[in-house]
């Protein structure tokens, strides 16, 4: 048997083509006959060949790869965000590249510097925030159309993502018609989200005339259930909550709280209630399922990426502080 194809030259040759007409198949399958494809196809499957696409991305003239950059991938909510990102990317013709920063601002450099040097048609990003190193992003968006999502990082970057405001402002109202006026625990100070539902929550208690109840968190980084465990175990050892009602500024610190709860024999939902935000994908299937604001996965995704897509082909970069209103799911724990 002779060697494989090593390069398109030689494919085209094995497979009796032109080296053009391989190469537009490459670049548009759909921009060739349907009879070419189905040869080219057949030659692939036969030879046991596929072309090397970062390297064809590198020599095309309009590149065909879109970096997606979130902050933990084993997030389950990050996983649904990027799996509804990639799907769009490749419906536009483009091929995705998903990359994770695991909540380490090294690795999130690392892999703005990845996404800078295959030289990719543009980039969604969901920064870390305050720990993101804003002058390499913008370096990259200097390269390429650039969409942040989820956490804002600041005006001179296109985003899409909540309005951490207005959802917030809900799950306040929420709860201080139905019972006792929340507590609240909050994420450590590490983005402009942690910083917006915080300051959300302050000022809708303000306005309803209700004294603020901050349960104290500690520093640290993404490990947000066991954050909110150790709030809540802290808090009940010492007392109990300072509300029978307790707002969580994520789904993932609710689930620690609710943990917690569980341990020390209180049975959330028969007067402790706890809510959280975001309907993180279990948040349906937690014991007992927990009330929260749903974000917009499907609009979140979708205008991230209709915004990108409309830069690369030349738009202003339109939607460049896009704030997508969330929707009060209300479930047993409150």
């Amino acid at each position: 048997m002779p060697p494989r194809p090593r390069t398109m030259h030689e494919f085209s040759d094995r497979a009796g083509l032109s080296r053009p007409t391989v190469s537009k198949y490459f670049n548009d399958p759909r921009s060739v006959r349907a009879s070419t494809r189905a040869r080219i196809e057949a030659a692939m499957a036969e030879l046991d060949w596929r072309p090397n696409f970062y390297a064809l991305n590198q020599n095309r003239r309009r590149a065909k790869t879109v970096g997606i950059l979130v902050p933990q991938l084993g997030d389950p909510f990050y996983t649904e965000i990027a799996r509804r990102l990639e799907m769009r990317v490749m419906e536009a013709g483009f091929w995705p590249l998903l990359l994770s920063s695991h909540g380490s601002p090294e690795l999130e450099a690392r892999a703005i510097d990845t996404l800078r040097s295959l030289k990719v048609a543009g980039a969604l990003v969901a920064p870390l925030g305050d720990a993101t190193d804003a002058g390499r992003l913008e370096r990259l968006a200097a390269d390429v159309p650039v969409v942040t999502f989820d956490t804002p990082l600041h005006d001179g970057l296109a985003f899409v993502g909540t309005d951490n405001a207005g959802s917030m402002g809900l799950l306040v109202r929420f709860l201080c018609d139905t019972g006792a006026p929340p507590c609240f625990l909050g994420f450590p100070d590490l983005n402009a989200t942690s910083r917006e539902r915080r300051d959300t929550y302050l000022a809708a208690m303000a306005g309803r005339g209700h004294e603020p109840l901050l349960l104290p968190v500690a520093p640290g980084g993404w490990d947000f259930e066991r954050q909110g465990h150790a709030a809540a175990a802290a808090a009940l050892a010492s007392g109990g909550f300072p509300s029978p009602a307790v707002l969580c500024a994520s789904d993932r610190l609710a689930f620690g709280v609710l943990a917690a709860c569980h341990e020390s024999g209180l049975r959330v939902g028969e007067g402790l209630r706890v809510a959280g935000h975001d309907d993180h994908p279990l948040s349906e299937f937690a014991c007992p399922a927990l009330t929260t604001a749903a974000q917009d996965y499907a609009g979140l995704s979708e205008g991230a990426v209709e915004a990108l897509l409309g830069m690369i082909a030349g738009g202003s970069g339109q939607a460049r502080a896009r704030r997508l209103p969330a929707t009060l799911i209300r479930r047993r724990s409150a």
